[in-house]
């Protein structure tokens, strides 16, 4: 009896000590990061918080030491310019050949860094001008007119292409979509359904993941025969990895001292960058390329094929035909377009099917204070963009296919868009 009692009163002083007992949640997700654990293998971790803020409002506590956000002032003030946040430990998984990246470097000094190199790249006058989309939405088409199409693999083939094409040039452009067998088993680890499981165990226990990969010989076999890899070994991205590290020694093999060729990689050689940096720098842009694109397109296509939305199709096709445009726009001529509708489809899409939804975790080295609740140093911080495009407050029936909401251009509806995050570490990709 006395050790209950002993029990009780531990738990009680934790409770009262715990800097963010304010903050509204359940006990469970208060008590261990567990909880928020499963629910990511159960793969509902982003609907899970969407459904903790309907109950609890704008700040939700998920975790011992995890809080998340759904309100303007937070997101300006944990993603704005200078807010001192950085990106949590959780990005580190991403670093490629041990190297950090655009993507997983955490303080904005190093990012900031990074990014000048490749800015000009990514701009709007660059993309515009760029003559890699269209030949490849020409082999799309191609493929789509031979009969049935597997949506899935093309829309990857197409995101491949082009994005290594942006990447390499002639160094490692892919040829997925004109039938090259081996460019297209380079993203079979795209396709596997158990990357889920890995990236559930590089998450939650990285450890593990780290222990199984230094494993070898009888060990490893026994270990295959016990089903205990996530993944088969050697584990996720592999050919897109090899690709990246091949690409870059054949660009730095031809490489005749001008690397302003508009590549990434040409870009990237004009610094004092190691081959090791530019080859990470390169597969990361080349992993982030790939299902982002791929899995837009492949809402839109399912979205706009629903019977429901048909009359959406149709209305797209009679503005694209009335602008005046070639069957296949380039991207200058699609942008010197009226095409209001077709931009309200695009927003719609990534409002509501965004390739990233889920949370995207900041941590501050000092403590602070968020919408009103003190936050301690090193306490991880997030939004999810699943949530704040589902505000019902901003958009009517949230849950509905409704493009038509954007020919009314609010501002309001605007600021709570979030399909490339904001800030400093805003997509690099969104134009």
């Amino acid at each position: 009896m006395l050790q209950w009692i002993a029990l009780a009163i531990l738990l009680s002083i934790c409770y009262f000590r715990d800097p963010l007992r304010p903050i509204p949640g359940p006990i469970l997700y208060r008590l261990t990061k567990w909880r928020l654990a499963l629910d990511d293998y159960r793969a509902s971790r982003t609907r899970t918080i969407h459904k903790l803020h309907a109950k609890y409002g704008p700040v939700v506590r998920i975790g011992p030491s995890e809080v998340s956000f759904a309100s303007l002032s937070a997101l300006r003030q944990i993603y704005g310019a200078g807010s001192g946040f950085e990106r949590s430990a959780f990005y580190s998984m991403f670093d490629v050949y041990g190297r950090r990246n655009l993507f997983t470097f955490a303080s904005a000094e190093d990012h900031g860094r990074r990014k000048k190199m490749l800015h000009h790249a990514y701009s709007k006058s660059a993309i515009l001008n760029t003559l890699i989309v269209t030949p490849q939405v020409e082999r799309f088409l191609q493929l789509a007119q031979k009969g049935v199409l597997d949506v899935y693999s093309a829309s990857l083939f197409y995101s491949l292409d082009n994005i290594t094409e942006f990447l390499y040039g002639g160094a490692g452009a892919t040829h997925a979509l004109s039938g090259d067998v081996n460019d297209q088993k380079m993203i079979d680890d795209q396709r596997d359904p158990a990357r889920r499981r890995l990236t559930w165990f590089s998450t939650h226990a990285r450890w593990y993941v780290k222990w199984l990969s230094r494993q070898t010989g009888p060990i490893q076999s026994a270990l295959e025969m016990l089903g205990m890899y996530p993944q088969r070994k050697p584990f996720v991205y592999t050919g897109i990895r090899e690709h990246a590290l091949k690409s870059a020694s054949t660009y730095k093999g031809a490489d005749d001292g001008n690397s302003s060729d508009g590549t990434i990689i040409g870009r990237l050689n004009m610094y004092e960058l190691d081959s090791l940096d530019i080859a990470s720098e390169c597969a990361d842009h080349f992993l982030a390329g790939i299902n982002t694109t791929s899995d837009t397109l492949l809402f839109l296509f399912w979205i706009l094929s629903r019977p429901e939305n048909v009359a959406h199709q149709e209305k797209l096709i009679e503005e694209l035909r009335s602008a005046g445009l070639p069957s296949i726009p380039t991207p200058k001529e699609l942008n010197s377009a009226h095409t209001p509708y077709f931009e309200a489809i695009i927003h719609e899409t990534l409002r509501l099917y965004a390739p990233l939804p889920a949370s995207e975790p900041r941590v501050h080295r000092q403590d602070t204070e968020i919408d009103g609740y003190y936050i301690p140093a090193g306490t991880v911080v997030s939004s999810q963009v699943y949530t704040l495009h589902r505000n019902p407050d901003v958009f009517e029936d949230p849950d509905s296919f409704i493009p038509e909401r954007w020919l009314k251009n609010d501002p309001e509806m605007k600021r709570w868009w979030w399909a490339f995050s904001s800030g400093g570490r805003m997509c690099i990709g969104e134009q």
